[in-house]
């Protein structure tokens, strides 16, 4: 069974930054590029970072130039750092396996407002 387990989110400014965390089953980090997902309030899930396995990066344009994912082999962790918030950003926010499995976890909260 597949594992992934969010961290990091909460409340902030906007302009503020967040870090997001997620550990990840072993077998299915090492094996597989990683992304990190978001679902802003009614509307429908979407994948906005990914990392492949060779460490190159995509970004939706929402959030290129603010956002970046990286990835820790040794931890079976991939991190999102989120700057420059902007209400728009405000999401559940999940990671998964690029593309993703259809196991998720409990996603993090993330909400900009003043």
């Amino acid at each position: 069974q597949v594992h992934f387990v969010e961290s990091g989110g909460g409340l902030v400014q906007p302009g503020g930054s967040l870090r997001l965390s997620c550990a990840a089953s072993g077998s299915i980090f090492s094996g597989n590029a990683m992304g990190w997902y978001r679902q802003p309030p009614g509307k429908q899930r979407g994948l906005i970072a990914r990392i492949m396995r060779d460490g190159s990066t995509n970004y939706a344009d929402s959030v290129k130039g603010r956002f970046t994912i990286s990835r820790d082999n040794a931890k079976n962790t991939v991190y999102l750092e989120m700057n420059s918030l902007k209400p728009e950003d405000t999401a559940i926010y999940y990671c998964n396996a690029y593309p993703f499995f259809n196991s998720w976890g409990q996603g993090t909260q993330v909400t900009v407002s003043s």
